[in-house]
Formats: C-alpha cells, sequence, structure tokens
C-alpha cells in the first residue's frame, strides 16, 4: 500500500513539474515573439517601410526599376545603410525608403542630362557639358535635398532640447518617475525631440530597456548635447545616482551650451556682413561719394565734353 501511495505521489510530482516548466518556457518565448512583433511594429511605424507603405496610389511606387540599378551601379558600396542612416537622421520622411531614393537619382540624372543636351543641340561643346552637368545635378540633387533635411532636424532637435529638459527636470523633482516624466515631455512639447521620446518611450513599454531605448534616440541623432544627456541618464540608472540630481546638472549644462553658442553667433555676425559691405555697399558709397567732384574735374579740365569729348 505505501508503494501504491508513493508511486501516485511521485507521478503527481512530476506532472506538476511537467506544467509548471510548460507555463514558464513557452509563455516566455510567446513573450519574447511579442515584444519583437511590437519593436518591428514601431519601427514599420516611424520608418514607414513596412507593407503598408507600398499603395497602388502611391506616386512614388511607379518609378522603374532600372533607374534603380543604373543608380546603384555609379553608387559606392554601402550606399543602401548609408541612405537609411540618413533618412533616420531625417525623420523618415514621407514613404522615402532607400530603394526609391535610388530610382529617383537614376531618373533625377537621365531627365536633368537629357535637358542639358537638348540645351546645347547647336553647339557639340556645349552639348556635351550640358548633359554632364544636367546628368551630375540631377544624380546629387536627391543627397542634398536628404542632407539639408537631416540637417534642419538635427538643428530643431539641438534648439528645443534645453527647454524639453528643463520640463523633464521639473516634472521628476515633482515626483513623477523618468518615464512619466519622458511621456509628459513628448505630449506636451513638438517637434522631432517630442516624437523621438514618444518612439522611446513606447518601445519601454513594450520591454525594451531604458538604456537600449535611449540609445536608439542617439542613434538616430547627431545632436552632442543628446549623446551627453542619455550618457548621463545611463550611467546614473547602472550607479543608481538620482536622476533628479543628474537631470538638474544636465539642464544647467544645456542652458549654459545654449547660450554659448547665442554669443559664438552673435560675433560671427560682422564677419559675415563684411563681404556684403565691401562688395555691395561700398562701391554705391563711393560713387555717391566722389562721383560729383569727379565730374567737376572733368569739366574743368576737358571743358564741357569731359574726358570723352
Amino acid at each position: 500500500m505505501s508503494s501504491s501511495v508513493f508511486l501516485g505521489g511521485a507521478l503527481v510530482a512530476i506532472g506538476l513539474a511537467i506544467a509548471m516548466l510548460v507555463v514558464t518556457v513557452f509563455p516566455a518565448r510567446s513573450t519574447r515573439r511579442g515584444v519583437g512583433v511590437a519593436l518591428a511594429a514601431i519601427e514599420q511605424r516611424y520608418s514607414r517601410r513596412g507593407p503598408g507603405a507600398e499603395r497602388a496610389s502611391d506616386p512614388l511606387a511607379a518609378l522603374p526599376g532600372w533607374s534603380r540599378g543604373l543608380a546603384l551601379r555609379l553608387s559606392p558600396s554601402g550606399i543602401a545603410s548609408t541612405l537609411q542612416r540618413r533618412l533616420d537622421l531625417a525623420g523618415n520622411p514621407g514613404r522615402w525608403t532607400p530603394d526609391r531614393i535610388l530610382a529617383v537619382k537614376g531618373l533625377g540624372m537621365l531627365v536633368l542630362a537629357l535637358l542639358g543636351t537638348l540645351y546645347g543641340l547647336h553647339n557639340f561643346g556645349l552639348l556635351i557639358l550640358g548633359a554632364a552637368l544636367g546628368g551630375t545635378m540631377g544624380f546629387f540633387l536627391p543627397d542634398v535635398l536628404l542632407y539639408n533635411a537631416a540637417k534642419k532636424r538635427q538643428a530643431r532637435i539641438q534648439a528645443t532640447l534645453p527647454d524639453a529638459l528643463d520640463m523633464l527636470t521639473i516634472c521628476v523633482e515633482a515626483g513623477l518617475g523618468f518615464d512619466a516624466a519622458l511621456g509628459r515631455v513628448a505630449r506636451n512639447t513638438k517637434g522631432p525631440l517630442a516624437a523621438e521620446f514618444a518612439r522611446a518611450l513606447q518601445e519601454i513599454q513594450i520591454g525594451k530597456t531604458r538604456s537600449a531605448a535611449l540609445r536608439g534616440v542617439v542613434d538616430r541623432t547627431t545632436v552632442p548635447e543628446l549623446r551627453a544627456f542619455v550618457s548621463a541618464i545611463v550611467q546614473a540608472s547602472e550607479l543608481g545616482i538620482a536622476v533628479a540630481r543628474v537631470l538638474r546638472e544636465q539642464a544647467k549644462e544645456m542652458r549654459l551650451r545654449r547660450r554659448q553658442r547665442a554669443e559664438e553667433k552673435a560675433q560671427k555676425v560682422p564677419v559675415k556682413l563684411m563681404v556684403p559691405l565691401i562688395f555691395c555697399l561700398l562701391p554705391a558709397l563711393f560713387v555717391s561719394a566722389i562721383g560729383a567732384g569727379v565730374i567737376t574735374i572733368a569739366h574743368t579740365f576737358f571743358g564741357t565734353h569731359g574726358l570723352f569729348g
């Protein structure tokens, strides 16, 4: 009797162990899979490279594939990753992807080269020059536009960072946690920095670590002040330092840097004004100041007909 009871208890214990193993292992896998799917959805929404971006009504979808291949042959290796990096810095505008930019580069090169050729039909040398200049302009124009968009976005992030950091410091000192304060800043401010904070907060909420989410923000920007801020927050989280104290010091440093940038720009203004002053204003001033005297002297020495009489 005791042996049967012992055997039954052993079977029950084995069954419970198997059930606990199934409950702990498989949900963990499904949770990890769910986190991966959620992160992919966030990446798709912000980069706009998912299946939803390809629509029949999208005019960019009609770009020919051969133009992409042509631009790809004329571009250095790794151009796709380079373009994606520039798109991230520019905030992934519209439905633009590296493939579409390459297609526009190839098509623009051919169209502007054709226009340059038509302009120089009456002269062979001008024809070659127009085709070369037009093709070069059409090939590099998308790169210039993308670079300008990225530069403007980074400038906006740099300009709004001190105010956002002040608001973040006030929220944390008022008793909010860092994540809640980050969400408050993202909701109450506008611009690319608010969008980056909102994206980082969404990634944190679905299971990504705070350090990884903030480092992702740094990877999508080139602002050194933002990099320093994220590094300080990550170190404070890892070392157990009070976040409010770190935020206060960072906000103070950001305000100092903003004032220094303003003073530097003010000091550059006289230097920038020298070129239009020398080539535009001073010649007109000289003509108005000594022109009458020159005419009078000419009449005195050469008579009423002047120098050319």
